[in-house]
């Protein structure tokens, strides 16, 4: 008695043109393609192949191109914003201060992470190697608030400690929660003020 065996038959990816003459043309700009992969099981043949696609229309997904804000102080969910700037401790060659910004839902972060997320530099040499982590027992997060600290919350009983004989605007980024989910504005930050000059 001859063996039976299954067969697969991989779909192919449609063209994006063969596709987008399916759906109404008001959609067609804000259709977007994701497809679920699924890889072979011959060692030889490692290609992945589409096993579905999934279509959504301009219903679900904003055109391109679209903001769904209500102004620079709002995420697309309605949520407030706080808007940072980070401004670096030594000025460079030609006397100005380097800056950098970044932009975060209110009362959802530390600074820490928004620092970090954002590829924006925190720690010193020593910092780097010895920080905590965020945990608040190493002190090595210290940044300086220029403006915007009614838009964080007080110093906790770590910053105050490790902060005693500290400016009362230098703050732990680990410690400071940015914003209080109702506030938006405008924070500016003072990197590593003990290197300031």
């Amino acid at each position: 008695m001859a063996a039976t065996s299954l067969v697969s038959v991989p779909l192919q990816a449609p063209k994006k043109a063969a596709v987008d003459s399916l759906l109404p043309s008001s959609a067609s700009a804000a259709t977007f393609y994701s497809s679920s992969l699924t890889w072979s099981p011959s060692f030889r043949n490692r290609k992945p192949r589409v096993s579905s696609l999934v279509l959504a229309s301009s219903a679900s997904s904003p055109a391109v191109g679209s903001s769904s804000s209500s102004g620079p102080s709002t995420s697309g969910a309605g949520k407030p914003q706080i808007e940072l700037e980070f401004v670096s401790p030594k000025p460079v060659a030609d006397g100005s201060y380097q800056r950098q910004s970044a932009v975060a839902d209110s009362g959802e972060k530390l600074l820490r992470n928004i620092m970090l997320d954002n590829k924006i530099e925190l720690y010193a040499a020593y910092g780097k190697v010895m920080n905590c982590g965020g945990g608040g027992s190493c002190g090595t997060c210290i940044v300086e608030i220029i403006d915007g600290k009614d838009l964080l919350n007080e110093r906790t009983a770590t910053e105050e400690r490790y902060l005693k004989k500290k400016p009362g605007s230098w703050r732990l980024a680990c410690q400071t929660i940015v914003g209080n989910k109702e506030n938006s504005g405008k924070v500016m930050v003072q990197r590593l003020p003990q290197w300031k000059k």
